[in-house]
Parts: structure tokens; C-alpha cells; sequence
């Protein structure tokens, strides 16, 4: 049932999650991705994570919401201790090198879910 454009967006999200260092074998890798294409289709989503997004992403994977959110929480954090430094620079506007401490889980989805799109209508 994945048509044409579902599946560019989930090449072009798996591959900026790699890019960004998020490592492929962890839970939240599974998470970030699925939360990241939910809020590329709604961005709504990502105004109400603890209401809307974690308890969706959680029955989807048949786990709770507070799983889901830490896992997605150590996902972020590795992937911003090991990830491509501009590729944070062009997302966020910053990076780790200048203090800024890392983007909450809602505002990383919300990039990488808006770069998805620009790049989707391109």
C-alpha cells in the first residue's frame, strides 16, 4: 500500500536521521522516524507531543507514551553528541560547538519534519 511518495518520505527522513547521527539501532531511531512523517503530514502534531504525537507513535509500536518519549529523548542526544555538525547548522541555526545546549524533542521533529518537506516539493 506505500505509493511513490511515501516511500520518498521515508528514504529522505532515514536518511537525514543518519545523516544527524541517530544510530539505526535504537528504539527511538524507529520513533524519531515515525514522529518525524507524522508531523511532515500534520505539522498540528508537534504543538501537542504529550496529548497527540507520543501516544500515537506508542500504539503504533504497542508501548506507553513515556517510553516513547525517553527513547526519542537518548535518540536526540546521541544523535547530537555524533551527528553532522552542519547539518545541525542548517536545521537549527546552531550547534553544540557554541553552548547551545541540544533542540528539545518537539523542535527536532518540527525541523527535520520541515526539511522533509521543503525537500519533497522540490
Amino acid at each position: 500500500m506505500w505509493d511513490e511518495m511515501s516511500r520518498k518520505k521515508e528514504q529522505l527522513t532515514t536518511g537525514m536521521l543518519l545523516d544527524m547521527g541517530v544510530p539505526a539501532h535504537l528504539k527511538g531511531y524507529r520513533y524519531v522516524r515515525t514522529a518525524v512523517i507524522m508531523a511532515e503530514e500534520d505539522m498540528r502534531i508537534v504543538s501537542s507531543v504529550t496529548k497527540l504525537l507520543y501516544p500515537e507513535v506508542a500504539k503504533r509500536y504497542n508501548t506507553t507514551d513515556g517510553k516513547v518519549e525517553r527513547a526519542i529523548r537518548n535518540a536526540i542526544e546521541v544523535s547530537w553528541e555524533r551527528g553532522n555538525r552542519d547539518t545541525f547548522e542548517k536545521l537549527f541555526g546552531y550547534c553544540a560547538e557554541n553552548g547551545t545546549g541540544r533542540p528539545t524533542n518537539s523542535e527536532y521533529i518540527a525541523a527535520v519534519a520541515d526539511a522533509v518537506r521543503i525537500q519533497m516539493n522540490q
